[in-house]
This record gives C-alpha cells, sequence and structure tokens, in this order.
C-alpha cells in the first residue's frame, strides 16, 4: 500500500480504490460524522434534532441537511438511501408523498459519477406488515402494479442517470409461518416475469431456508442479483456465497451490505453503536471484514462490479468499518503483487 492511499484511506477517501469498487454507506447526514466525511465549518451549526423510537427506548438523534450529500461524495462513490422502505414515492392516488420530495431534494444536490442504491418499499416486498401493535399479512405483497406506478416508474423518472441498485429485501420468517422455497420460488418468478426488465435489482432474503436451488434458479434467469448481507440471522457472507453456488447472480453488480453483528436485534445495535460517531470495541463481528474483501476479489476477477454499504450498527461508525475494509483490500492486492513478482 503506497503512502498516497494511506494517507486517501486515513482521511476517508475512498473514492479511487479500484474502477470496480464502490463502497458507501447505508444512510448519510450523521452529525456523527463530522470531522471524518463532514466539515464542521460546512454543517456544524444547520443540523436538525429529533427523537426516534427504537424498541422501547427514544433516542435523539442529530441530522444534517439534506445538500450535505454533495461533501458525502467527495469520499464515497455510493450511497445507500433506505427510506424508500417505509412509505413509496406515490401514494394509492398517484400523488407524491413526503418520500418522493426527499428524493427530489436529493437529486439537486447529485453530479455526473454519483451512485445511488435504493430499497424498495417494505409494502412491496414484505410478507407481513405491522399494523396496530400486531404483524398482518400483506395484502399488496409482490403487487406488480404497485411496484411500478407507486415505485419504480417516479424513480426512473427522478434518479435514472444515478440509480444503481433496487433492493428487494424480506423479512425474517420464522419456521412455522415460512413457505417452502419451491413456494419462494414461484412467487418471485411470477413478480419479476410482471415487471420491467432492469439489472438493477437485488434480492436480499433473511430466511437461510430459502437460500436455495430453486429460489437461486429463479433469481440467475431474471438477472437478479442476490444481496450479501451480514446481519443478525443469517450466516456467514462466505457461506451465503457459498449456497448460489458462488455465483453472482446479477452478471453486472453485487451488493453486499454489513448491517449488524451476528446474533445482536437491530435494536440491540442501534442502542450500542449510536451515536455513532466512534467504533464499539467488541461490537463488530470477527471474520466479518475478511469475507467482504474476499468477496470484492471475486467480484473483480469476474468483471462484477461491487458495491458495498456499511451501517454504522455493524460495529459502531461505519467511516472507520469502510476504512477497515479498504485497507484489507489494498493489502490483499499489495501481496498478489509481491507474489506476482
Amino acid at each position: 500500500m503506497g503512502n498516497e492511499q494511506i494517507e486517501s484511506i486515513a482521511s476517508f477517501q475512498f473514492r479511487d480504490l479500484h474502477p470496480d469498487l464502490f463502497i458507501g454507506t447505508a444512510s448519510d447526514r450523521y452529525a456523527g460524522w463530522v470531522g471524518q466525511i463532514y466539515t464542521e465549518e460546512g454543517f456544524g451549526r444547520t443540523m436538525t434534532r429529533r427523537s426516534k423510537k427504537v424498541g422501547r427506548k427514544t433516542f435523539a438523534e442529530e441530522v444534517l441537511p439534506v445538500q450535505s450529500v454533495e461533501e458525502y461524495f467527495l469520499h464515497f462513490r455510493i450511497l445507500e438511501l433506505d427510506f424508500t422502505f417505509y412509505l413509496p414515492l406515490l401514494d394509492r392516488e398517484e400523488k407524491p408523498t413526503r418520500v418522493f420530495h426527499l428524493l427530489h431534494a436529493y437529486r439537486r444536490h447529485l453530479k455526473k459519477g454519483d451512485r445511488i442504491i435504493l430499497k424498495a418499499p417494505q409494502v412491496i416486498f414484505a410478507r407481513k406488515v405491522f399494523r396496530q401493535s400486531r404483524y398482518i399479512d400483506n395484502e399488496q405483497y409482490l403487487n406488480p402494479r404497485v411496484f411500478i406506478k407507486q415505485f419504480y416508474e417516479p424513480v426512473i423518472e427522478l434518479l435514472a442517470p444515478w440509480l444503481e441498485g433496487i433492493v428487494f429485501e424480506q423479512e425474517y420468517q420464522r419456521k412455522g409461518n415460512r413457505v417452502s422455497p419451491e413456494e419462494q420460488a414461484a412467487e418471485l418468478d411470477a413478480f419479476f416475469g410482471a415487471i420491467p426488465e432492469d439489472n438493477r435489482y437485488h434480492v436480499e432474503l433473511r430466511t437461510e431456508a430459502l437460500l436455495t436451488g430453486p429460489v437461486f434458479k429463479i433469481l440467475g434467469g431474471y438477472g437478479v442479483g442476490q444481496v450479501l448481507s451480514h446481519w443478525t440471522w443469517l450466516p456467514a457472507l462466505s457461506k451465503q456465497f457459498a449456497l448460489s453456488g458462488k455465483r453472482f447472480l446479477n452478471r453486472n453488480s453485487c451488493i453486499i451490505r454489513l448491517m449488524t453483528p451476528k446474533g445482536m436485534r437491530y435494536e440491540d445495535a442501534y442502542a450500542r453503536a449510536h451515536p455513532f460517531n466512534v467504533p464499539i470495541k467488541g461490537m463488530q463481528s470477527p471474520g466479518m471484514v475478511q469475507d467482504t474483501t474476499q468477496l470484492i476479489k471475486r467480484g473483480i476477477e469476474e468483471a462484477v462490479r461491487v458495491n458495498v454499504i456499511v451501517n454504522n450498527r455493524a460495529g459502531g461508525n461505519a467511516p472507520v468499518i469502510a476504512q477497515q475494509v479498504a485497507r484489507e483490500f489494498l493489502d490483499g492486492l499489495k501481496g498478489k503483487e509481491s507474489h506476482g513478482n
């Protein structure tokens, strides 16, 4: 690793690691990143304060303005925006929602070369949704028209030049409530066969029992990527990749999401990581960074663009975890060059 690369990573510069490697974060605008990604001079006095309830606790969050994304993209090449998970861009009358307006605000600050990953709305890909203090069957599950009219078409209109990927995330299915892999595969076949073809689709199934041949056959047939997610109840990234036969189902790009430590629930990870300004000792799962860099290497070897999305909850502070991934990746390149000589 050269001195320039060391200095770049130390200052949280991840744009020039490799043409096929895009490192970014899950969401942005965190006040805890001032001094790392954001300058005190630029945004230290323009934060807003809000309350967020996670589990039984309420946390105070300080949030930077949308225009801070311009500074974000001085450091990263890719950004995942997850607020689209909670609400479509258009309502049932096809009128713009607050999510539409927020995405429109982001668009005003995006430049050529900036890349965005969006999460498809939960109402499209969740079997059950939480309503009135309980989980109920989702009547709009895998509804092609809802996806096309309330999400896909307005997204393409707003963000087509910057859109890198759309992530369909399905919640964990308990054993007594889950369908068979064959039924899941049939549902996915019907859905992806009914929506516009697009090489930016990626599916994250959070139930290991569904990561099987029938499901991967359908995804691969449509060129839909398998999101490799480091998440509470999923196996290691390397095992997830092995379950699909060590194949990139989307031959254009791969998405790796570093979400939560193994065995740690969302609310516990959030509480430990908050306010997301420093890494938390002992929180990060061993092997996560190494698995990630091995997948990056594999993707680059196969000319697949690799997008690594880091969440604060994976260890306390996403920019520092991104540094670890970048250093491990470049150390691997250096070792390969030395071995070649």
